[in-house]
């Protein structure tokens, strides 16, 4: 008895550990633009923005948000390195890379969940995959071209706590009084007496 349950949890343990060099290696990022999944793409950009490396946060930003951000910097009289300088996500403030979570991914769009630790709350961040590489898509997500890979949990959870906190009971009562008229009155759509 003891030899089954002790290979039972040697197997448990191995699948473990297993699974963590999977994710291990699955988390080490690329070189180049980019990335491959929204998750590696968003990483390449927090380090860019640490880096203050204008060239490292444009090549994580796809052609649309590149333009947005041209377009953008013209109109606010600034340049585009000052444009992008956040990487277009309050989330890169963070001193140590944010918790991220939720990655979506549908075809060639994808997004990831961000924790802006200074508004205190979950970013949706849309990516795109520009050939090989997943690249921010900021700009497309403002042209209406970035279609989402389904809903980030922060909406799916406030989604659920919107209904929550809706579960009044409607009252649906037939409720008859005498009032000075001498009339019945109903407020239910049921017919009084049967009638």
């Amino acid at each position: 008895m003891n030899r089954i349950i002790f290979g039972c949890i040697f197997i448990v343990l191995s699948a473990i550990l297993m699974s963590c060099e999977r994710q291990q290696s699955a988390n080490v990022s690329t070189n180049g633009a980019g990335g491959n999944s929204p998750t590696d793409a968003y990483k390449k950009l927090y380090a860019a923005v640490k880096a203050k490396d204008p060239e490292a946060i444009k090549a994580v930003m796809t052609n649309g948000t590149l333009e947005f951000a041209k377009a953008n910097a013209a109109r606010t009289h600034q340049t585009l390195e000052q444009m992008i300088a956040n990487g277009f996500t309050g989330t890169t403030f963070s001193p140590e890379l944010p918790q991220i979570r939720d990655e979506r991914v549908n075809g060639d769009m994808g997004a990831i969940e961000v924790f802006n630790s200074k508004d205190n709350r979950w970013e949706d961040l849309p990516f795109i995959r520009e050939g090989d590489t997943w690249k921010l898509a900021i700009g497309e997500m403002w042209a209406g071209k970035f279609k989402s890979p389904g809903k980030g949990q922060a909406q799916k959870d406030a989604e659920a706590a919107n209904a929550m906190s809706n579960n009044v009971i409607p009252l649906n009562a037939n409720i008859n009084g005498n009032f000075r008229g001498g009339g019945n009155v109903n407020v239910s759509n049921r017919p009084v007496n049967g009638k």
